[in-house]
Parts: C-alpha cells; sequence; structure tokens
C-alpha cells in the first residue's frame, strides 16, 4: 500500500469519527424494528435535507424534484476514494439486491460528489455504474455541492495537494434515506450491513 493511498484511508476514517461524535444524537444506525427508524426521522427530519439542483452523468440538470414519489437513498461520496465509498456503495448495491423487485423499485439510490473539480458529470455517470444499473451520480457547481451537503448535515474538506496534484477529501459517510415526500426519514452508519439495511426499509414500507 502506497503512503498517498495510506494517508488517504487514516484521514478519511479519522474524519467519520470525528464528525460521527458531533451528530451521533442526530443519527441512528439500521435497527431491527421500525420504531428505531420512526423515531429516528421523528428527532430530525426538519433538520436535515432539503432541495437541491444538480447535475446528473448525461449533463442534465437534476433537482430532487424529479425523485417525489420515490424513496432516495443516498450517499455522499467522492470517485477518487479508496475505501470508504467503495464499501457504502457496495452496501446499498447489495441492499437493492436484497429486496423483491417491487420494494427495489421504490428506491433511487443515489451517489453525490463532494468533489466537483475532479468529478464531473461524465465520470461520476460512469462510476455509479460499477455499483449498481439503477445508481444515480450526480454533482454539480462547488457552491452547489456545498449547499446540498449542508444541508444533510455531511461535513467533507479537501485534502492537501500532493506533488502529483492528487488529494483526499476527509467525508462522513452516511447513507440517508429520504421519503417519497422529500422528507427526512432515517440515516446509516458507515459499515452497516446490507441485511440491516434491507430490513430497515422493508420496515419503513409496512409503516406507510
Amino acid at each position: 500500500m502506497s503512503r498517498r493511498l495510506f494517508f488517504a484511508i487514516i484521514v478519511t476514517i479519522g474524519a467519520v469519527a470525528i464528525v460521527a461524535i458531533t451528530l451521533g444524537r442526530d443519527f441512528m444506525s439500521a435497527d431491527n424494528s421500525q420504531q428505531t427508524a420512526t423515531q429516528t426521522a421523528t428527532q430530525v427530519k426538519v433538520n436535515i435535507g432539503g432541495p437541491f439542483q444538480l447535475i446528473g452523468g448525461t449533463g442534465k440538470a437534476v433537482s430532487d424534484m424529479d425523485f417525489r414519489g420515490k424513496y432516495m437513498v443516498l450517499y455522499f461520496g467522492y470517485t477518487f476514494c479508496p475505501d470508504v465509498c467503495p464499501t457504502s456503495l457496495g452496501e446499498i448495491a447489495d441492499t437493492l439486491d436484497l429486496l423483491s423487485p417491487d420494494e427495489a423499485d421504490r428506491i433511487v439510490p443515489i451517489f453525490i460528489s463532494i468533489d466537483p473539480e475532479r468529478d464531473t458529470p461524465e465520470i461520476v455517470g460512469e462510476y455509479v455504474t460499477h455499483f449498481h444499473d439503477r445508481m444515480v451520480g450526480l454533482t454539480g457547481s462547488v457552491d452547489a455541492v456545498k449547499s446540498v451537503a449542508k444541508s444533510y448535515k455531511a461535513y467533507f474538506s479537501k485534502g492537501e495537494i500532493d506533488a502529483d496534484g492528487d488529494y483526499p477529501v476527509d467525508h462522513t459517510s452516511y447513507t440517508y434515506v429520504v421519503g417519497p415526500d422529500g422528507q427526512f426519514v432515517t440515516a446509516y452508519r458507515h459499515a452497516t450491513p446490507a441485511a440491516d439495511m434491507a430490513k430497515s426499509l422493508k420496515n419503513i414500507f409496512l409503516e406507510e
């Protein structure tokens, strides 16, 4: 493992740990009961999430309104992320595969890049296809990305640029669930198993 890759992993994990402590009272990991998800939504749905205007993989404008009527399962990351982002996106993909076709059809998995300086719409659009054919990749201007990340309390910070022009991006690693009405429902911490997320989502559907 190169020193650059080792550094990227360490600073990313460190950032996740620090912000997890700060937001610990806001978010709850996947639980075996819908009561947990409902309590989480009640506590923080007025403070988490909001409208956004970003760019999809084809270069067309995309907004949160385009996903009304579906559950958004949303993750903030970047395509150069060495480990944390691929792991989280893989769990989201596995979660979809654990649901029935009808249940999975109710969900739109979304990846929002927090590194718009490198992650062009085309790059993001191609990147998400490696995880699931239904996953949507979004990016945008620096200001647009900062705005949507702030509304979801998603921390990110560009790291130091090395001699090759590469840099890590420190960021939190939560998977957010937003309801068909655009309201925040719950969030899962990094490394929440796909089986737990699938069970939680099934319970959320049952409580409608």
